[in-house]
């Protein structure tokens, strides 16, 4: 998948001190791709979008609070 083309959202909810932030692009046809915003060059990761939205209500839902 070509993401160069990707427009990178930070959640409003980050602060501007550079800690723990991801960002999101929902622009890309049949997927949504995830990256660590201290390393915008590095790995991302692809979602369909069902499996974001799984992904989603799964935080929401506290599913990964245990992994912590």
């Amino acid at each position: 998948m070509d993401l160069s083309v990707a427009v990178w959202r930070k959640s409003s909810l980050s602060g501007d001190n550079g800690a723990q932030c991801v960002e999101v692009a929902v622009n890309l046809p049949g997927a949504i791709a995830v990256r660590d915003s201290k390393d915008p060059d590095g790995a991302k990761l692809l979602f369909t979008s069902a499996g974001w939205q799984a992904f989603v209500g799964g935080i929401k839902s506290g599913e990964f609070d245990r992994l912590v």
